[in-house]
């Protein structure tokens, strides 16, 4: 995370405003696609940790090459329609200074380039991420890491177009990762080796569900890319490279969060497998409130501090929208954090079709909401409050499609669960705001009394409002689990 961070900061400097905004709008395509492939492998991973759960290996290898075969079919698909239909979109719409036209042509190529090697990646990854491999993930971000370190270093000394050189070094990187992705998966997993096979249902079912999945994962990446270019259209790339920021902030806090999903979303769809509904249900409970608190702890220092920690970072380059922006990113991770366990759950049945069209037709109506907001109000906060709200509905969509597959206990989870959360949530985020604002001034020594603040209460209230005994031993066991799956 601090690696992360570190190296947003130097690019940004390195880059400038203008430019980092131009890589956010059209090289975030690489984020979009990188969205689409963990949203993909997780359609994948539903086959394969199922088949894990019955011990059907040779079946679970079928599935294996089909899945490969599906995915690489859809590459080339993706890949016609964007280098046609999104470089005419590109060269035509997106609001970029004249000078700047060829070098984010660069970027969208590079950034497609990386698309078809994420596809080719998403069975190996599915397949690691389904026999619970999470230390190998913590060995490749540490890779990761030093990759980036190594790219702020040469964009420093080698002067080039450091835009274009940023887009090669990016897409440099992805080859590496790919290739330790499928070298561990093909050493380590024998129903990883590719062969043609052909099953014409089995076909069927893995496309049904893979489309369905793919459906609903382009409905969020063309949310999350179509407020970006309208964000683009209304304001210029000034406001795309605070909403970069803003989702690098986010980027860094959640990623605690989602190997917490990682390793309990296996075992969600390996309850259902072994018909274990109730093992299922509280999975989802007890895995919803642990996430929640750990995020509310991270979040709520840096919603308090947000202006502190932005200049801290990112020195005196610090716009007001990067603060704003910030703290609504926060909230609205809060209210999504409630969406992966469910999803899991609905995945884990194999009937997907009700939910990815309910769901995604609703949240991609936070684009024409949005635009015709910014229309009677250029504010450029305002489809960052449209996205908070229509998640907020979403999530009782969500649970009312869970219950007509399994039977889901709404009403417990909506007053234990959510309810609940958000009213402890504001009781306790008294206490550190009381405690800055009595401390009144914007330095490490008060951040760190903030954090500390944060922490010991909303620990404390959380841990004992929040959780019954039997929840709080299935918490020691969940932490007991975690932590031998990232050592072992």
């Amino acid at each position: 995370m601090v690696v992360s961070l570190y190296t947003v900061r130097v690019v940004l400097s390195a880059l400038g405003s203008v430019d980092y905004g131009i890589n956010n709008v059209v090289g975030s395509v690489v984020t979009m696609l990188a969205f689409l492939g963990n949203t993909m492998a997780s359609a994948s991973q539903r086959f394969f940790a199922f088949e894990i759960g019955q011990a059907n290996y040779r079946r679970l290898n079928k599935i294996f090459n089909i899945s490969f075969s599906i995915y690489i079919l859809l590459a080339l698909v993706a890949f016609i329609l964007a280098e046609t239909i999104g470089i005419w979109l590109l060269n035509n719409y997106i609001n970029i200074p004249v000078d700047r036209v060829e070098a984010a042509n660069w970027v969208y190529h590079f950034a497609i380039l990386s698309f078809i090697l994420t596809m080719i990646t998403i069975p190996y990854n599915a397949l690691i991420m389904a026999h619970e491999k999470m230390k190998f993930y913590a060995y490749v971000s540490i890779i990761e890491a030093f990759l980036k370190l190594i790219i702020v270093f040469v964009l420093s000394v080698i002067p080039y177009d450091k835009l274009k050189l940023y887009a090669v070094l990016t897409f440099l990187v992805t080859i590496v990762i790919t290739a330790v992705y499928i070298a561990y998966s093909t050493k380590k997993f024998k129903e990883s080796k590719f062969s043609i096979q052909w099953d014409f249902k089995l076909f069927q079912e893995i496309a049904r569900y893979s489309g369905w999945s793919l459906f609903g994962a382009t409905t969020s990446v063309l949310n999350n890319q179509g407020l970006n270019l309208i964000l683009n259209i209304f304001f210029g790339p000034i406001i795309n490279t605070a909403r970069g920021i803003a989702y690098q902030v986010n980027a860094a806090i959640t990623s605690f969060v989602n190997n917490l999903y990682s390793a309990v979303n296996p075992q969600i769809i390996k309850s259902y497998a072994e018909n274990d509904i109730k093992r299922q249900t509280q999975l989802v409970i007890n895995s919803t409130k642990i996430a929640y608190t750990l995020l509310f702890i991270l979040s709520l220092p840096i919603i308090i501090k947000t202006e502190y920690i932005l200049k801290l970072w990112l020195g005196n380059e610090v716009d007001p929208h990067m603060i704003l922006f910030t703290r609504l990113v926060l909230l609205f991770s809060l209210v999504n954090v409630f969406e992966s366990p469910i999803s899991q759950a609905v995945r884990s049945t194999g009937k997907i079709k009700k939910y990815q069209l309910y769901v995604g037709m609703l949240t991609l109506s936070i684009l024409p909401i949005s635009y015709i907001l910014l229309k009677l109000w250029s504010l450029p906060e305002v489809p960052f409050y449209v996205m908070i709200i229509v998640y907020t509905i979403a999530m009782f969509i969500r649970l009312q499609i869970l219950n007509s597959l399994v039977v889901f206990p709404i009403k417990y989870y909506l007053i234990n669960v959510f309810f609940k959360l958000l009213i402890v949530s504001l009781i306790v985020s008294v206490i550190p705001f009381s405690v800055s604002s009595f401390l009144g001034v914007n330095n490490f020594s008060a951040f760190i009394v903030v954090s500390i603040s944060s922490f010991i209460s909303v620990l404390f209230v959380f841990y004992f409002l929040m959780l019954a005994s039997n929840e709080r031993k299935s918490i020691h066991n969940y932490i007991t689990i975690f932590l031998k799956q990232q050592f072992k």
